[in-house]
């Protein structure tokens, strides 16, 4: 069940944004199958941690909810496997290199003949267009080149990436957004269209206030580490045992906040009466803040906050993070049981319905573990798919 209940998605892309696309689908309620090479399939099956079982957790994480199939797409009999589902799918994505699809016979030209309401998604690395259309791109790249590692990290150090593939993930929402437009589209209309994204523009799309600021008056923003550039103290600051994150952003939380410290006089500092001031002379005023914020405990601290109303926060490692309460309570840690591996937990979705069921009901398939299934919806019997089992076309499961 869910709110994507009867959309029919043919996954053929692999490693992270376009499962990260396909396993929100799936968990809003498609029927997502996911289409494998031969005989390896998806290269994040490899990804390390590699459990006892022999299964990925990296590939089980983000191909929930999914069921797959294993097809040779060298073969011109698996080729032809692929026009068929694809001549009743809904929605195809891929995020091959540009002409990989052509190179099959199934480019974009030949499945809208083939399939007029079919919604092609194509994540690449710059897009399908400009001088960058043909190159292969990775999180990496796109974070450097979208500007995001030019100001993630401390003044004067080398240029740092997130400590998580964001570029990679966004480009996956980004085109499960796109899929969702689309399709509202294809339901009044009864045409498909492509849809194109990019990690490229994934990053770029992270970067809306540095953007605003340097589009606004050439301003180019520093690093700042956790600071912000529009308000403070809006950043992390030590305590006696860790970490904390305080967003004292306007004049009423920055007042709340000397308030708990006992530092009354730094309301009528000059230097920090406003927030323009505090923004000018930000080092002293996290110097003289964190000289008190170190003499307690983050949680300490946490119970003042929250008794005032002033927002904040402890910075987890994810172990801490995944037991959060609130993690738990907006179900965010969900579990499944897998065929080789057993009990699986994986994160949720991060989206909550109040008329839809949302979560996780299947565990990532093993390699063809669908084949079979999959073949006898669209039409072919049990000798045909034997058959094409032997020419080494599909694979599947014992």
């Amino acid at each position: 069940m869910g709110p994507l209940q009867g959309m029919k998605v043919i996954e053929l892309a692999h490693i992270m944004s376009g499962p990260v696309c396909g396993m929100m689908l799936a968990d809003m309620g498609a029927d997502v199958i996911k289409v494998e090479k031969v005989p390896d399939g998806d290269d994040s099956r490899r990804f390390s941690p590699i459990l006892p079982s022999g299964e990925s957790a990296s590939f089980m994480i983000v191909n929930r909810n999914k069921r797959g199939i294993g097809l040779n797409l060298k073969s011109a009999r698996g080729r032809e496997v692929l026009a068929r589902l694809l001549s009743d799918a809904d929605v195809v994505t891929e995020n091959y290199r540009a002409g990989t699809m052509e190179k099959f016979g199934l480019g974009y030209e030949t499945l809208r003949e083939l399939n007029p309401g079919l919604i092609y998604c194509a994540i690449s690395g710059y897009g399908r267009t400009g001088p960058y259309g043909e190159k292969g791109g990775f999180d990496l790249i796109a974070q450097g080149m979208s500007g995001m590692m030019s100001m993630t990290g401390e003044e004067g150090r080398e240029p740092i990436k997130a400590g998580s593939p964001v570029a990679d993930i966004n480009s996956g929402i980004l085109a499960a957004l796109g899929i969702a437009a689309a399709y509202v589209e294809k339901l009044r209309t009864g045409r498909g269209q492509m849809v194109d994204t990019s990690l490229f523009e994934a990053g770029l799309q992270q970067m809306y206030w540095p953007a605003a600021s340097y589009l606004a008056d050439g301003t180019i923003l520093p690093k700042m580490g956790s600071a912000n550039s529009t308000s403070a103290p809006y950043q992390v600051f030590r305590t006696l045992d860790g970490w904390i994150n305080i967003g004292a952003a306007n004049q009423s939380n920055y007042e709340r906040l000397l308030e708990v410290l006992d530092a009354p006089q730094l309301a009528a500092d000059p230097r920090f009466a406003t927030n323009a001031s505090r923004l000018a002379h930000r080092q002293e005023l996290v110097e003289i803040l964190t000289a008190r914020l170190v003499q307690r405990t983050t949680d300490a601290w946490m119970v003042e906050f929250d008794r005032i109303g002033l927002p904040a926060g402890p910075v987890l490692d994810i172990a801490a993070a995944l037991a959060h309460p609130q993690t738990i309570a907006r179900d965010m840690v969900v579990e499944t049981d897998h065929p080789s591996a057993g009990k699986v937990r994986g994160l949720g979705l991060p989206i909550h319905f109040s008329g839809a069921k949302r979560g996780a009901s299947r565990p990532a398939p093993l390699l063809g573990q669908h084949t079979r299934e999959v073949l006898a919806e669209f039409g072919y019997s049990d000798g045909e798919v034997t058959t094409l089992i032997d020419e080494r076309a599909v694979l599947a499961q014992a």
